[in-house]
Protein backbone atom coordinates (compact mmCIF):
# COMPACT_ATOMS: atom_id res chain seq x y z
CA UNK A 1 0.00 0.00 0.00
CA UNK A 2 1.13 3.57 -0.63
CA UNK A 3 0.41 6.11 2.32
CA UNK A 4 0.14 9.41 1.95
CA UNK A 5 1.62 10.78 4.45
CA UNK A 6 5.47 10.68 5.37
CA UNK A 7 6.15 13.88 7.41
CA UNK A 8 2.63 15.81 6.21
CA UNK A 9 -0.22 13.65 7.24
CA UNK A 10 -3.86 14.45 5.55
CA UNK A 11 -6.90 14.58 7.77
CA UNK A 12 -10.26 14.44 7.13
CA UNK A 13 -12.28 16.51 9.93
CA UNK A 14 -15.92 16.59 10.64
CA UNK A 15 -17.17 19.66 13.09
CA UNK A 16 -20.65 19.56 14.05
CA UNK A 17 -22.89 22.55 15.12
CA UNK A 18 -23.87 22.96 18.62
CA UNK A 19 -27.80 21.09 18.96
CA UNK A 20 -26.60 20.01 15.21
CA UNK A 21 -27.91 23.78 14.33
CA UNK A 22 -28.79 24.78 11.16
CA UNK A 23 -26.76 27.76 10.25
CA UNK A 24 -23.77 26.86 8.33
CA UNK A 25 -24.57 26.69 4.88
CA UNK A 26 -24.90 30.15 3.87
CA UNK A 27 -21.87 32.48 1.90
CA UNK A 28 -20.91 34.71 4.96
CA UNK A 29 -20.04 31.28 6.84
CA UNK A 30 -18.31 30.01 3.37
CA UNK A 31 -16.34 33.50 3.24
CA UNK A 32 -15.14 33.65 6.30
CA UNK A 33 -14.14 29.70 5.90
CA UNK A 34 -12.00 30.90 2.39
CA UNK A 35 -10.17 33.52 4.41
CA UNK A 36 -9.17 31.17 6.91
CA UNK A 37 -8.07 28.54 4.67
CA UNK A 38 -6.06 31.26 2.95
CA UNK A 39 -4.38 32.44 6.21
CA UNK A 40 -3.88 28.88 7.18
CA UNK A 41 -1.12 28.51 4.13
CA UNK A 42 0.80 30.57 5.61
CA UNK A 43 1.04 28.65 8.99
CA UNK A 44 1.39 25.47 7.37
CA UNK A 45 -2.04 23.98 7.29
CA UNK A 46 -3.17 23.29 3.63
CA UNK A 47 -7.09 23.89 3.24
CA UNK A 48 -7.74 21.00 0.41
CA UNK A 49 -11.54 19.78 -0.60
CA UNK A 50 -14.61 20.94 1.86
CA UNK A 51 -18.40 20.71 2.11
CA UNK A 52 -20.07 23.29 4.37
CA UNK A 53 -23.68 21.52 5.16
CA UNK A 54 -25.89 23.16 6.94
CA UNK A 55 -24.86 21.89 10.58
CA UNK A 56 -21.51 20.11 10.63
CA UNK A 57 -18.28 20.73 7.99
CA UNK A 58 -16.14 18.42 6.21
CA UNK A 59 -13.02 19.05 5.05
CA UNK A 60 -9.47 17.78 4.44
CA UNK A 61 -6.36 19.36 5.44
CA UNK A 62 -2.72 18.74 5.51
CA UNK A 63 -0.01 20.06 7.87
CA UNK A 64 3.15 20.16 7.84
CA UNK A 65 5.63 18.95 10.68
CA UNK A 66 6.46 22.74 11.20
CA UNK A 67 2.61 23.76 11.31
CA UNK A 68 0.10 23.80 14.03
CA UNK A 69 -1.33 21.60 16.11
CA UNK A 70 -4.48 20.28 14.64
CA UNK A 71 -6.88 20.81 17.71
CA UNK A 72 -5.67 24.58 17.95
CA UNK A 73 -6.14 24.71 14.40
CA UNK A 74 -9.95 22.95 14.29
CA UNK A 75 -10.11 25.72 17.79
CA UNK A 76 -9.15 28.85 15.75
CA UNK A 77 -11.05 27.60 12.76
CA UNK A 78 -14.49 27.02 15.11
CA UNK A 79 -13.83 30.27 16.05
CA UNK A 80 -13.72 32.02 12.99
CA UNK A 81 -16.87 30.75 11.63
CA UNK A 82 -18.54 31.70 14.86
CA UNK A 83 -17.69 35.03 14.60
CA UNK A 84 -19.06 35.24 10.92
CA UNK A 85 -22.22 33.64 12.80
CA UNK A 86 -22.58 36.11 15.05
CA UNK A 87 -21.93 38.81 12.31
CA UNK A 88 -24.61 37.48 10.89
CA UNK A 89 -27.08 37.85 14.13
CA UNK A 90 -27.17 34.48 15.55
CA UNK A 91 -26.46 33.37 19.02
CA UNK A 92 -24.20 30.75 20.92
CA UNK A 93 -23.40 28.64 21.27
CA UNK A 94 -22.32 27.46 17.91
CA UNK A 95 -20.14 24.00 17.92
CA UNK A 96 -20.60 20.96 19.83
CA UNK A 97 -17.24 20.33 22.06
CA UNK A 98 -14.55 18.46 20.27
CA UNK A 99 -14.60 17.31 16.40
CA UNK A 100 -13.96 13.73 14.56
CA UNK A 101 -10.58 13.62 12.60
CA UNK A 102 -9.11 10.45 10.85
CA UNK A 103 -5.74 10.92 8.88
CA UNK A 104 -6.13 9.04 5.36
CA UNK A 105 -3.76 6.59 5.07
CA UNK A 106 -3.94 5.90 0.89
CA UNK A 107 -5.10 7.73 -2.45
CA UNK A 108 -7.78 5.08 -2.56
CA UNK A 109 -8.75 5.83 1.20
CA UNK A 110 -8.68 10.26 0.23
CA UNK A 111 -10.80 9.66 -3.01
CA UNK A 112 -13.83 6.86 -1.21
CA UNK A 113 -13.99 9.72 1.68
CA UNK A 114 -14.31 12.61 -0.54
CA UNK A 115 -17.02 11.14 -3.08
CA UNK A 116 -18.68 9.86 0.31
CA UNK A 117 -18.34 13.92 1.57
CA UNK A 118 -19.46 15.12 -2.04
CA UNK A 119 -22.28 13.40 -2.05
CA UNK A 120 -23.62 14.47 1.30
CA UNK A 121 -26.01 16.92 -0.03
CA UNK A 122 -27.49 14.99 -2.72
CA UNK A 123 -28.56 11.84 0.58
CA UNK A 124 -29.84 14.65 2.85
CA UNK A 125 -31.92 16.21 0.26
CA UNK A 126 -30.94 19.22 -0.64
CA UNK A 127 -29.60 19.32 -4.15
CA UNK A 128 -30.19 16.77 -7.07
CA UNK A 129 -26.71 16.52 -7.81
CA UNK A 130 -23.48 17.09 -6.05
CA UNK A 131 -22.25 19.38 -8.40
CA UNK A 132 -25.29 21.99 -7.38
CA UNK A 133 -24.70 22.16 -4.39
CA UNK A 134 -22.46 26.36 -3.66
CA UNK A 135 -21.27 25.42 -0.42
CA UNK A 136 -18.47 22.89 -1.42
CA UNK A 137 -15.08 23.50 -3.08
CA UNK A 138 -11.10 23.18 -3.30
CA UNK A 139 -9.17 25.08 -1.72
CA UNK A 140 -5.49 23.72 -2.60
CA UNK A 141 -5.05 20.61 -4.42
CA UNK A 142 -3.55 18.28 -2.15
CA UNK A 143 -1.35 15.64 -3.98
CA UNK A 144 1.56 13.65 -2.89
CA UNK A 145 4.82 11.94 -4.76
CA UNK A 146 3.16 8.14 -4.32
Amino acid sequence: MKWLYTQSPLFFITATAFERRRWLARESVQQAFLSFAGEAARRSAFVGRYVLMPDHIHLFVAIAPVGPNLSKWVQMLKITLARALRDAGETGPFWQKGFFDHVLRSAESYQEKWEYVRQNPVRAGLVEAAEDWPYRGEVFRLSWNL
